[in-house]
């Protein structure tokens, strides 16, 4: 078994999470990165853990891997939404997404 290496942020671990209350549903995550964002049934994107499970609870974090910190930082740039946040795991310091001044 693999351990994947998060991305991070000065040394510090990264996580996304998206604000399904403002997802719009146009699957540009998806695109960007697949392995982090999948559309549900509902129209609405949300995060995958590592291993492909959709967390569809309100606010769900999952680690951002490093291979794929610029699809997700793409993503979080693109999204018409503006809904999808990149921040530090260790003290939720948003890095990468709309609250980001």
């Amino acid at each position: 078994m693999s351990v994947q290496q998060e991305a991070s942020v000065d040394g510090e671990a990264l996580e996304v999470w998206i604000d399904q209350d403002l997802c719009t549903g146009d699957g540009i995550c998806a695109q960007y990165a697949p392995e982090v964002f999948e559309l549900d049934i509902d129209g609405l994107a949300y995060v995958k853990t590592a291993d492909d499970r959709l967390l569809q609870d309100r606010g769900a974090t999952t680690a951002v891997p490093l291979p794929l910190l610029t699809d997700v930082v793409d993503s979080a740039k693109e999204c018409p939404g503006e809904c999808i946040h990149v921040r530090r795991v260790s003290d939720k310091v948003e890095v990468y997404g709309p609250d980001v001044v």
